[in-house]
């Protein structure tokens, strides 16, 4: 048998002739965190017409599709939903506020009386990004909190403060292995254990942490216990 004159090669041929073929369109762009690079990218957002094609001109409308995200960088399609992936610049400030709005609630939970806990909450909120953060700050910060929200030191947590912790949390949370999770959680232990064990109020707090985390109430028992546990 002659070369291209088997299956393989009349199918080869008709692909040739006809086929189908997309026109895109760009509609907008910005900044993603690119699935394919695995890094921040620019990126298309594109629409698309498909044609059908003969002879490699095309005939006759096949109807659209999309809209997909284009990499600018690597030219890959992803579906839209790749855009509810935060950029690693964006990721590292919800990361960051994350873990200031615990520290602040813990403090407002268990009071500003001791240095020991400002400091352990000064320290926490450092290493998460705020390097100037200082104990005054933070202690102006919860005073300010307790004034705006008419709470006392020492009271549960409250509806206002509960929303501020999940409008933190929520949205970090589905972006973050469970050790991420549980390590935020225990950065707000390890701040409510520096000036003795938990209080109810700060318990009741590092509980609704937990619960915007999407840690089951059953470890977070368990870390808070392991926390408080001299090693």
């Amino acid at each position: 048998m002659l070369p291209g004159r088997g299956r393989n090669g009349r199918a080869a041929r008709r692909s040739r002739m006809v086929g189908t073929r997309t026109a895109w369109t760009a509609i907008g762009d910005g900044e993603f965190f690119c699935p394919g690079c695995g890094g921040d990218r620019n990126f298309q957002r594109l629409t698309g017409r498909r044609r059908f094609t003969l002879l490699g001109l095309p005939v006759l409308p096949r109807g659209s599709t999309g809209p997909v995200v284009e990499c600018v960088a690597c030219r890959r399609h992803f579906g839209t939903d790749a855009l509810d992936h935060p950029t690693t610049t964006r990721f590292s400030a919800m990361l960051r506020d994350a873990v200031h709005t615990v520290a602040l609630a813990v403090l407002a939970a268990g009071g500003t009386g001791t240095r020991t806990s400002l400091t352990a909450a000064a320290g926490t909120v450092r290493a998460a990004g705020f390097e100037d953060c200082t104990e005054e700050q933070l202690g102006a910060l919860v005073e300010a909190l307790a004034a705006d929200t008419g709470r006392v030191h020492g009271a549960p947590c409250g509806p206002g403060l509960a929303i501020e912790l999940h409008e933190a949390l929520d949205p970090l949370a589905p972006h973050l292995a469970p050790a991420g999770r549980e390590s935020i959680l225990l950065q707000g232990a390890r701040i409510a254990l520096a000036d003795g064990p938990y209080t109810p109020a700060e318990r009741e707090v590092l509980a609704t942490v937990g619960a915007a985390l999407t840690i089951a109430s059953d470890d977070v028992n368990r870390l808070l216990a392991a926390a408080g546990t001299p090693s």
